[in-house]
């Protein structure tokens, strides 16, 4: 099939029923194959004028040794009774991350997950609250499933804003980035915070494609912010790992700091995420200050209370 008679569709704007599987499917893989070009692959590009970018699709068969037709079918949303030898090989076709091949399969592949009851609020163990109290110099607090805030010591409501006077459904970490805009003002790279936001959340509706609450929240701020519409339009895919943040506080000014993600023993679906500094830095100083300013930070527009258990 020449690549002149596909179609670029735009994802669907109300995500209120749950999302389409095969239509994240089908938009998943014609992304990642529009974002390479013929020498990137080894591919020779022969100077003909391609009005869709990337490679197309018979391209992408020849790289991962299966037929047009076949690719063209699981493009198109079919994933049945596709193998896993055969996602590795478009995987590797397609240059994917470990995060993007994981999504993929979760995709192509999805786990038949057991009828659950009623949603239920999420549960963080007394021992994992207690370990949250116990680490007093550095911010740190658990984050859940659709990015929602579960539980967080003094330190984080120190540099981050007091969570506990927010409702808890505001208590999310994609609402507070695109929809606060002291938030805006936080984050010194919020363009880099907002897009791991979105590829973060990506990851999620793959696993979780018919969550009700998951498709609200995407809905909700499709509707309400441009920029994360634009990005989720992207289809980018990430999973929570470390790395470093600059962050802008009222009262100690800007502070660099490295943060990690950890998951709980036995525990898929949440993360103890933790910042600290450099040892000796301006920005350790920093924390120390918020640290022994405790509550005191809340006065000039952040907060300092600790949740209670």
């Amino acid at each position: 099939m020449d690549e002149q008679a596909e179609t670029v569709r735009e994802p669907a704007a109300d995500l209120a029923g749950g999302l389409d599987r095969r239509a994240e499917l089908s938009e998943f893989l014609r992304t990642r194959r529009a974002r390479l070009k013929p020498e990137d692959v080894g591919l020779p590009d022969f100077g003909r004028h391609r009005r869709v970018p990337g490679l197309r699709r018979e391209e992408l068969a020849q790289l991962a040794g299966v037929s047009v037709a076949y690719y063209t079918r699981l493009e198109q949303g079919n994933g049945r009774n596709v193998s896993a030898e055969v996602l590795d090989s478009i995987a590797r076709a397609l240059r994917l991350t470990d995060a993007e091949h994981a999504h993929l399969v979760h995709l192509a592949k999805p786990k038949r997950h057991k009828k659950r009851p009623a949603a239920r609020a999420p549960h963080v163990r007394v021992a994992l609250r207690q370990l949250l109290d116990s680490v007093d110099t550095v911010p740190a607090y658990v984050v859940g499933r659709r990015s929602d805030i579960l539980a967080w010591n003094r330190m984080a409501a120190a540099l981050f804003g007091d969570w506990a006077e927010l409702p808890a459904q505001e208590r999310n970490w994609a609402r507070l980035v695109f929809l606060n805009p002291e938030y805006r003002e936080l984050f010194v790279e919020w363009d880099q915070k907002a897009y791991d936001m979105v590829a973060y959340l990506r990851m999620d509706a793959g696993c979780h494609p018919d969550d009700p609450q998951l498709s609200s929240l995407i809905g909700e701020l499709s509707v309400k912010s441009e920029e994360f519409r634009r990005l989720w339009a992207a289809h980018d895919v990430k999973e929570k790992s470390h790395g470093v943040k600059r962050v802008r506080h009222p009262l100690v000014g800007e502070l660099t700091l490295f943060f990690e993600s950890f998951r709980p023993a036995g525990d898929t679906e949440q993360s103890l995420v933790t910042y600290h500094a450099e040892p000796g830095s301006p920005s350790a100083e920093a924390l120390r200050l918020l640290g022994s300013w405790g509550a005191d930070a809340r006065h000039t527009g952040t907060g300092a209370s600790t949740p209670s258990a």
